[in-house]
Order: structure tokens, then sequence, then C-alpha cells
């Protein structure tokens, strides 16, 4: 597992700029931290959902990620996934919660 190609997040120009995309369709975000236990078996779970999944490392992003729960009141926690639309946060999971059925499901709900 793990082969999938994630989207790396480091600068804040890239997140604006998904944020701006999700007016347009639904963005997916994966807060990760690689030295997390629970994070990585969340990461396998991701490497399995289809579609692009943009990543942003936790240890090395905290200004994204401060960012992003400013922007979607969505209180941070790693593992996380929030699904974007229309620049909000339209669902979100964390820790045992992320599944990539649960994922899936929730990109497919309109």
């Amino acid at each position: 597992m793990g082969a999938k190609d994630f989207q790396n997040l480091t600068e804040m120009a890239e997140l604006d700029t998904l944020f701006e995309r999700s007016r347009e369709g639904d963005i997916v975000l994966f807060l990760h931290d690689y030295w997390c236990p629970i994070s990585s078996r969340a990461y396998d779970e991701m490497s399995l959902v289809e579609g692009e999944i943009a990543l942003i490392d936790v240890s090395e992003g905290r200004e994204l990620t401060r960012s992003i729960e400013t922007r979607t009141g969505v209180k941070h926690e790693s593992p996380q996934v929030l699904i974007l639309r229309d620049a909000r946060a339209r669902w979100a999971a964390s820790h045992g919660s992320i599944t990539h059925e649960a994922v899936g499901e929730a990109i497919g709900a309109s």
C-alpha cells in the first residue's frame, strides 16, 4: 500500500488554490503525521481512495493546518480528512473514522 500519488501541499498559495477549486468540485484534504502509527493506518486507507488527494504533513505544515482550521471552523486533529466544497468543509473525519469506504461514500455524496 501507499503507492498512491498524493499531492503534497507545502505552500499557502497551493492551499488558497485548492480552496478556490473547491467552488467547482470537491477537494479532499488529508492531514497526515508521518511519525504517528494511527496516521500511518489512515495513510494506508487513503491510499485506496480513488481520485486526487491533497496531503499536508502536519509536522511541516503547521501554518497550513492553522489556516484550514480558521477557514473551515473544523478543529485540527491528526490524522484528519476534510472534503471541501464551495470553500467550506462539507465532511470531516479523524483518527479511526478514516476509512477508504467512509471517504469514498463522502466523495460520492452530493
